[in-house]
């Protein structure tokens, strides 16, 4: 059985990684000691010395930061199954410590896995963490299952999928699992997906209905952050909102899931946001200053709008009008310190 802190052995290798190894000057007095992998990468091997000794392999890490996580849900929140390569896999053991805290009461066992692409959207921006399975392309025999996946901290262009390989496969010295360089197929759970969806969109729509009846009515009225989880999905705004705009809100809300507005995706620079008169959503840090977007084309943000609503600065996902949320539930409207909580929830069953 694999041992905490170690990888498949080195005839598990993928027969380029095993050319390249071959290939390698070693130069000893360098590496003086052999000790095991704590993490193999694809994309770094050219930045690696490698000492091969009783069929294991030993990497010192240089400099070379790892690449950005492309995020395909960004673009095509519809995709349920990619096929990309793997970067990298590492026993959760191995983690930073902050990565690791991340993750909350992981599995025995558990590693994360890295790619160039994912259609895994991560836990951030309120919504949770997409889940699914990760095959290899061919033949696809070995199940990884992904439970959670969020932005690493030690390096937050990528993004960690924590999981777990299928109880059935046999430990990882008696047959091969995953290594740098195969080529594997992500699926996602698409009606969980879809779910977070319908919540993430109804979050919108709620703030907008708030907006539109209190902005005029509470004095220094604003948004300020949302949860879209499902047991605790709710909207906090700036200022005392009293529980007799429970119905009206309600009402409102049920008005913009009938008008079946479009849901858009649109990609901003801070031009954009002045253009529209909504420099007040550009992204900015505790400081003030501005946060630039990372994982974007261009460098500019993300923003989804619906159309004859708001828009807001988004990374998450969407369905692609208002009332594909289904029935939108306005709960208990809360306040305190100065701040309104409305809390609201989507009736299960739509997701298909």
């Amino acid at each position: 059985m694999q041992g905490r802190g170690r990888l498949p052995r080195l005839v598990f290798l993928s027969q380029c990684h095993r050319s390249l190894y071959a290939s390698l000057s070693v130069n000893k007095n360098r590496l003086a000691t052999s000790q095991n992998i704590t993490s193999i990468s694809h994309h770094n091997l050219p930045t690696y010395h490698f000492q091969i000794c009783s069929f294991r392999v030993s990497a010192y890490r240089m400099s070379t930061p790892p690449p950005p996580t492309q995020l395909l849900f960004h673009h095509d929140a519809s995709l349920a199954t990619h096929t990309t390569t793997l970067l990298t896999i590492t026993p959760f053991s191995s983690l930073p410590a902050p990565d690791q805290s991340l993750f909350k009461s992981p599995p025995t066992n558990a590693f994360v896995l890295t790619f160039p692409s994912t259609i895994f959207h991560p836990q951030g921006g309120g919504q949770p963490s997409d889940e699914g399975h990760i095959t290899l392309t061919s033949p696809p025999s070995v199940a990884f299952a992904v439970i959670s996946a969020r932005h690493s901290i030690t390096n937050p262009s990528q993004v960690l999928h924590l999981g777990f390989f299928a109880p059935s496969v046999p430990p990882p010295d008696e047959q091969p699992l995953f290594t740098p360089g195969d080529r594997i197929t992500q699926t996602i759970n698409a009606s969980l997906r879809n779910y977070h969806s319908r919540l993430h969109t109804a979050g919108h729509v709620l703030g907008s209905a708030v907006r539109h009846l209190l902005e005029s009515q509470i004095e220094d009225f604003d948004e300020l952050k949302a949860s879209h989880f499902p047991d605790s999905a709710a909207c906090e705004f700036r200022g005392l909102i009293d529980s007799k705009w429970k119905e009206p809100i309600q009402e409102k809300v049920n008005e913009l899931l009938a008008a079946k507005m479009p849901v858009e995706v649109e990609w901003w620079d801070e031009e954009d946001f002045r253009r529209e008169g909504l420099e007040r959503l550009i992204p900015r840090g505790k400081d003030g200053e501005v946060v630039k977007p990372e994982n974007t084309d261009g460098g500019r943000w993300r923003v989804v709008r619906i159309v004859g609503a708001e828009v807001y600065p988004c990374g998450g996902t969407h369905v692609e009008r208002t009332d594909l949320c289904g029935e939108v539930r306005v709960r208990k409207v809360g306040r305190g310190k100065g701040c309104s909580r409305v809390g609201y929830g989507v009736v299960p069953g739509l997701e298909g």
